[in-house]
């Protein structure tokens, strides 16, 4: 994705997070003015880290190498209780994030969010990533939403990086919740293959068919 707006948490004004006397605190106030938004078509905006971020759709490399990705996984998986998801919001405590890519359970009702606008955090296995060029897009990916999905606990988190050197494919597992980081950091060039170790994703290898050869 290529950004379109963009304000760092730490730019933003001291306003608690927390329902004061006076009213909602911000996460509260950036839900409600997210829920509401009206995108044009090829739009999405995601809450992550306290902001609203508005950013367009892939490019076609980037749609290339999701759709690879996406008709993969949906092989692997097969007919069991887990699925492949594409374009669906995922929530955590009033922060939206939107993955290129996740793997939770085929029958997503029992684990709606409270305002039933998407899939609770808790039942997702696994979230992938394919990063779009563009400073704030590589930091989005790279660190930002690495921070988030694992503050939320999510279990694996893949993110195939086009402009990394010559490409790489980075696989985090063990999040630390309360540190917003991973123990578990597997990084590998392009043309090696890269396997997702845990979950119903566990032997799932993104390898050259996927991300094509490493480049020179």
């Amino acid at each position: 994705m290529t950004a379109l707006a963009h304000e760092r948490p730490e730019t933003m004004p001291e306003f608690s997070t927390t329902r004061s006397e006076n009213g909602p605190g911000l996460d509260e106030v950036v839900w409600q003015a997210w829920k509401a938004m009206e995108l044009p078509e090829g739009y999405r905006a995601e809450i992550i880290e306290g902001a609203i971020e508005v950013s367009p759709t892939g490019r076609l490399p980037h749609a290339r190498i999701v759709n690879r990705l996406r008709d993969a996984l949906v092989r692997f998986l097969g007919e069991g209780e887990y699925s492949a998801y594409q374009d669906a919001n995922v929530v955590f405590r009033r922060k939206v994030w939107i993955p290129d890519l996740f793997v939770a359970p085929d029958d997503l009702e029992p684990y709606a969010d409270e305002d039933g606008l998407g899939v609770d955090a808790a039942a997702v296995r696994l979230v992938v990533e394919v990063v779009s060029p563009g400073r704030l897009n590589e930091d989005r990916d790279r660190v930002r939403k690495r921070r988030e999905y694992a503050r939320a606990g999510i279990p694996v988190y893949v993110i195939v990086d086009d402009h990394d050197a010559q490409g790489t494919v980075t696989v985090l597992t063990e999040p630390r919740p309360d540190k917003g980081d991973w123990l578990g950091v597997v990084r590998v060039p392009y043309g090696t293959d890269a396997e997702v170790p845990k979950g119903p994703a566990m032997g799932f290898v993104i390898g050259e068919a996927v991300t094509g050869p490493k480049r020179a």
